[in-house]
């Protein structure tokens, strides 16, 4: 994806391929190789966008590559430290690997500052819950199965 097509929001080149929209087409379809390949690509349009970065952590994650995963988001976190989506995948990674305080911390930065939308809606859920559940709070919700990602 160019800075163009980000500034403006419609394709300047429009015989290029999406790689960051085909990454997210093979995401969905559970395609995590592949998507990984095309987040690669689109990272190559845009070095450094946070964005596709932390789509590649999340295709890290679903494959099993959770030191890469993390590696990624804190790289993420290094120049955006208040990127939430980065500081939500750091924490259920944390959380998995018995790194309980790591956990905390991150889930009360992305609680923080958390994301706008519709489609945050049950990350943001899923966040409180996971945090008032390791604070050991009475009021805990359910959640779905503690992987932040649904699965």
């Amino acid at each position: 994806m160019s800075i163009w097509s980000k500034l403006f929001g419609s394709e300047v080149e429009s015989d290029q391929v999406n790689y960051y929209r085909e990454g997210t087409d093979l995401m969905r379809d559970g395609k995590f190789h592949e998507a990984l390949t095309s987040f690669r690509l689109a990272l190559k349009e845009a070095p450094g966008d946070p964005i596709v970065l932390q789509q590649i952590a999340i295709a890290y994650t679903r494959i099993g590559m959770t030191e890469e995963a993390a590696k990624t988001y804190r790289h993420v976190l290094k120049s955006q430290p208040d990127a939430s989506g980065a500081h939500y995948g750091l924490a259920f990674i944390y959380l998995r690997s018995g790194h309980q305080e790591d956990a905390e911390r991150h889930l009360r930065a992305f609680l923080e500052k958390p994301p706008s939308g519709e489609e945050a809606r049950d990350h943001l859920e899923h966040a409180k819950a996971t945090l008032a559940q390791l604070r050991g709070d009475v009021m805990s919700a359910g959640g779905d199965g503690g992987d932040g990602y649904g699965g």
